[in-house]
């Protein structure tokens, strides 16, 4: 089947899309702040797992989770920065709907375990298992944008090398 198969997408990125987004430095900064915050993420969920386990290491899992949603907070903040650069709006272009839905869900979670934390409304347990669940759809959405960067890869006109995106 050719170019009119039901199955052919329309193109993540229109040409002037693209040149944008190639154009912009924000590309670079999420280019090194996704794999970053995936790394503290891991880290993370290790420390998170271990403290549910044997109930030691509160402190550094409490720690890790903190600097994992400030990285959460900077990736989310010049994504959106990236997003209006490229497509012209800051949140829900078109491209990126369902990715920003969930990142808002990921960005709800992280939020609701930094006012826990805060404000002590629940025990060690309780914030380890909203860390688990603010982890899982951080997984989702992780997800989402490596299939992304697939898609953008799998459509980059021939003999182009460079495809850039953004993973919240």
């Amino acid at each position: 089947m050719g170019p009119t198969d039901r199955t052919t997408r329309p193109p993540l990125y229109t040409t002037d899309e693209r040149a944008r987004r190639d154009a912009t430095r924000w590309t670079l900064v999420q280019g090194l702040l996704a794999p970053l915050q995936f790394l503290v993420f891991l880290v993370s969920l290790g420390l998170v797992l271990r403290t549910l386990a044997t109930g030691e290491g509160v402190f550094a899992a409490n720690l890790s989770v903190l600097a994992k949603t400030a990285l959460l907070y900077a990736i989310m903040v010049t994504g959106s920065i990236w997003e209006k650069a490229v497509f012209g709006r800051y949140l829900f272009a078109p491209a990126f709907y369902w990715e920003d839905v969930v990142s808002m869900l990921v960005l709800a979670l992280h939020t609701a375990y930094l006012a826990a934390l805060a404000f002590g409304l629940l025990g060690t347990d309780g914030l380890m298992w909203l860390a688990l669940s603010a982890y899982a759809s951080y997984a989702v959405n992780a997800t989402q944008f490596l299939l992304k960067l697939r898609a953008a890869r799998l459509q980059a006109p021939q003999g182009s090398h460079r495809t850039a995106m953004v993973a919240q």
